[in-house]
């Protein structure tokens, strides 16, 4: 499992230097000016970004600048033909290519262009004698030879075309349509700049146990902007083609609540029946039936992206026994109480950045840099230390004040104490909507008034109230919007902000209506305004 782990975490940042969709790999003399001719255009034709191989002065030794071209492509393309091992230069080239499926998990098509894979398999035929010749020829080292040999085995072993009769015009459209679906409708694009990404996305890898051939549904929760789509998304963009199948929900709450829940459930049916838009059922119960009994013989990788409700899950995955072996399912979540219900085998709480985290991201939006410009650096600390690690905020923020002054910057900042930013509150918000009416009681009281109090004072004051803090304290932990340390009740500052912008936004200038106060300023501007109206 830790090899599978080391790989998804080295291959988490690999999507940030893909320079290349696809590398050819070719004999020149065999196939330059025909087939693979050919299949280059069809595939800068659907505007695929395809390295081939012919500036580069052959040698000896294959140029270290093409290891690199190597490095930084999604998917290679091995075009094995009658003289392919002939070359060393290709045999070199594809030792380096079954290196980065191993360690970056780059996707391996070979192409069997009129030879048969068993004589790769087993070195037969005219790779047999070409390896004869180099074994003869004493140049090069047991060692080198036998990692030739290696890579061509392995190769041999994966899937992939073998043409031998046929118009290759037919071959070429298909294998370009397979290319194009594998490289763009199943990726998505996460954002330029990951900062502490890698040890989150390792820690799904160790819960995912890619390993085991058992079904495993993993969990991942956190307050709104912390993270959890996006460490999803680049998880997904590393594993999706491990499965025979593929799916990704996003918005599942929203979705279901705008269109339905038999829409999603007909997204994750053409998706994992790899078809175009059709509309399988109309009702939930006739999804459910059809999901349970196609899923059940199938390998297949699913995330459930932003789930609110147990009926999501229940209509789209239903349970473990709806999933054939070795199939995974992240559900990402912002109440920890679904996946506990649902049972899922592993739950993972995504942590805020630490400080050195969110200075690099914060930095990289506001200044496009990783360090603030000389005359911001307090400023950027201020900013910094607002967005209390939220990597949500930090983006925001960040862009909001990216290319403006230093007394602009102070202004904004000063804003942010009273007012914070509309785009950070109304995703912090949608927790809020979520609760019920006593559960936004308790939150509003929390958030004014008692932060950072102790859980059983609380209680003594709430109780009599009958809001029954025990159990809405738990609630609220659960959906992230507090945390019970030591049992002291304590919460995001950005969650508190948000809060106190809730009770304020009726009336913004009238603290006298508002339904908690809890900054003295409000208290004094409440009463005279009172004492004001009294006189009148």
């Amino acid at each position: 499992m830790a090899s599978i782990c080391n790989q998804i975490s080295s291959s988490s940042t690999s999507v940030l230097r893909w320079n290349h969709d696809v590398f050819l790999s070719f004999r020149g003399e065999d196939t330059r000016y025909k087939f693979t001719d050919h299949l280059y255009a069809a595939l800068v034709n659907k505007s695929i970004r395809t390295f081939r191989d012919d500036k580069l002065k052959r040698g000896e030794e294959i140029a270290p600048e093409l290891l690199k071209v190597i490095e930084e492509s999604r998917l290679s393309i091995v075009i094995f033909s009658e003289n392919y091992a002939t070359s060393r230069w290709c045999l070199d080239e594809l030792v380096k290519i079954m290196e980065c499926r191993q360690k970056i998990r780059q996707i391996v098509v070979p192409i069997f262009y009129h030879v048969d894979p068993s004589d790769l398999r087993k070195q037969k035929g005219s790779f047999g004698k070409a390896f004869a010749s180099y074994e003869r020829d004493g140049r090069d080292s047991k060692e080198k030879i036998q990692r030739w040999r290696a890579a061509l085995t392995d190769a041999s072993n994966l899937s992939g075309w073998h043409l031998s009769e046929g118009y290759e015009s037919r071959h070429i459209k298909e294998i370009t349509e397979n290319i194009f679906k594998r490289l763009n409708c199943k990726q998505f694009v996460v954002d330029s700049k990951l900062v502490g990404m890698d040890s989150r996305v390792k820690e799904i890898g160790f819960r995912l146990d890619l390993e085991s051939n058992d079904v495993r549904i993993i969990g991942i929760y956190g307050i709104g902007g912390i993270g959890k789509t996006t460490i999803s998304k680049v998880v997904y963009n590393q594993l999706f083609y491990e499965f025979e199948h593929a799916s990704f929900l996003e918005d599942v709450s929203k979705i279901s609540k705008n269109q339905g829940l038999f829409h999603l459930q007909n997204q994750l049916l053409c998706d994992i029946l790899e078809v175009g838009e059709n509309k399988y059922i109309s009702t939930t119960g006739q999804g459910s039936n059809m999901i349970r009994n196609i899923l059940q013989s199938k390998k297949v990788f699913i995330v459930l992206d932003d789930v609110d409700d147990s009926d999501q899950l229940e209509s789209l995955v239903g349970n473990h026994d709806w999933l054939g072996k070795g199939s995974r399912v992240i559900v990402t979540t912002r109440n920890k109480h679904l996946l506990t219900v649902q049972r899922v085998d592993e739950l993972y709480e995504v942590e805020k950045l630490n400080f050195e985290e969110g200075y690099e991201l914060f930095n990289w939006h506001a200044f496009r840099q990783n360090l603030p410009k000389q005359d911001f650096i307090d400023l950027s600390y201020d900013a910094i230390c607002y967005c209390q690690g939220l990597p949500l905020a930090l983006k925001i923020l960040g862009s909001l004040l990216i290319d403006k002054t230093r007394p602009q910057w102070q202004s904004e900042l000063q804003k942010l104490k009273r007012e914070p930013v509309e785009k950070i509150h109304n995703i912090l918000k949608q927790s809020f909507h979520g609760l019920d009416h006593t559960q936004k009681d308790i939150f509003l009281d929390i958030a004014c008034c008692f932060k950072g109090e102790d859980k059983d004072f609380l209680s003594r004051i709430l109780d009599g109230c009958n809001f029954y803090v025990e159990r809405g304290s738990k609630d609220l932990s659960d959906k992230c919007l507090i945390t019970i340390l030591y049992n002291r009740i304590n919460m995001h500052d950005l969650v508190q902000q948000m809060g106190w912008q809730i009770v304020r936004e009726k009336f913004p200038n009238e603290p006298s209506k508002w339904s908690r106060l809890w900054d003295s300023e409000d208290i004094e501007r409440a009463f005279a305004t009172s004492k004001v109206k009294t006189n009148l």
